[in-house]
């Protein structure tokens, strides 16, 4: 009995000193889909259901949480959206959504082909 009582005493001192030296070391944060996208990317707008297509157009992806990005573009004909992100197979996809984000990462540059909301479509690469 006495030697449960000092084991137990033992074990709850070692977990009461892991808890104490994890909470000193701040955890550093973990690369997501949301890191691997993010960048500039340089292509065109290859298909628009109210327009025509348009040559040399910059979308900027910013990472805005875990495993979530923000396309924006400096064309004013593609909305600012937000998207989830998800690995499929050797692509990063979007996770839910209207806006179609495919990242193919084993094309060099990387690959990206985003379609906003059904109405626009634009393929470029990483620069």
């Amino acid at each position: 009995m006495q030697r449960r009582t000092v084991l137990g005493i033992a074990l709850a001192a070692a977990a009461t000193g892991a808890r104490a030296q994890g909470a000193a070391a701040p955890r550093e944060r973990q690369p997501d889909l949301g890191d691997v996208a993010e960048g500039r990317y340089f292509g065109d707008v290859i298909s628009d259901s109210k327009g025509s297509s348009r040559s040399d157009v910059t979308l900027t992806i910013t990472r805005t949480g875990l495993n979530r990005v923000r396309i924006a573009s400096d064309y004013p004909r593609l909305p600012a959206v937000e998207v989830p992100l998800q690995r499929a197979l050797d692509k990063i996809v979007q996770a839910r959504g209207d806006t179609v984000f495919v990242y193919d990462w084993s094309k060099k540059p990387a690959k990206l082909d985003v379609s906003f909301l059904g109405e626009v479509s634009w393929s470029g690469t990483k620069q």
